[in-house]
Order: structure tokens, then sequence, then C-alpha cells
């Protein structure tokens, strides 16, 4: 018998501009860059949280991941994420609650581009 347990997937990333292409292409890297290093499927999903910094408003993140295959019944959501003073500009940050067998230390969060600052001690060289 499979023990699924219901895990949270963290990743952050940082937008170039605030356009709705540069937003949906971050939101779009940095979901594949999840889904590659922890192999679930969109079925798997419970739900997902999305928070973006003041700065970002061209676009809702959850919309860009909507268009995504498969995406289209998941349950998502947008948050504005707390404007703490010297905290990262341009920044979406996701949490992804998902159905799997797998234990939560090998979930393996992805932080992209200016986000790796947010927690190195989980960077992933890519191979």
């Amino acid at each position: 018998m499979v023990d699924w347990q219901v895990r949270g997937v963290r990743g952050a990333t940082t937008v170039g501009e605030n356009t709705a292409i540069a937003i949906s292409d971050a939101v779009h890297e940095l979901i594949a860059e999840i889904e590659a290093h922890n192999l679930f499927q969109p079925e798997d999903i419970v739900c997902v949280f999305f928070t973006a910094t003041t700065d970002l408003d061209a676009i809702f993140p959850a919309a860009a991941a909507r268009k995504r295959p498969g995406w289209d019944h998941v349950p998502l959501i947008d948050l504005q994420q707390m404007n703490v003073q010297g905290s990262l500009d341009r920044c979406i940050r996701i949490l992804i609650q998902v159905n799997t067998s797998v234990a939560q230390s090998a979930i393996v969060h992805r932080y992209l581009r200016q986000a790796q600052v947010l927690r190195p001690d989980l960077d992933v060289q890519m191979s």
C-alpha cells in the first residue's frame, strides 16, 4: 500500500520587468523547474498559492499557470507578498501542495534568478 501524504513544494523567481509576458515566462519557467525535479502530475496537485510583490501587477501569476497543460482544474490563488523593507523586488513565490508518496525531505524546491538568495541552502545545480 502506498502511503500518500500532502507535501509542500516551494519556489520563487524574479521578473525583469512588470509585463504580462515577463511574468508569464517567469511563472512557466518556475513551474517547469519544480515539475522536472519532483515528477508529479497536475492531477496530483491539491492547490497552488502564488504571491507577488507589489511592483508586479501586469497579470496574475495564476492566470499564467492556468494556461499550462492539465492545469485548467488546479485550484490556484494569488496573494500579495508582504512589503518588507529591503526585500527582493519583482519577486513571485509559489507554494504547491501535492499528493505524493515522496518524503518531505526528498522534495526539491526551486529558487531561480535573483530569488536564489532567498534559500541558498536549497539550491539545486542544473545538470
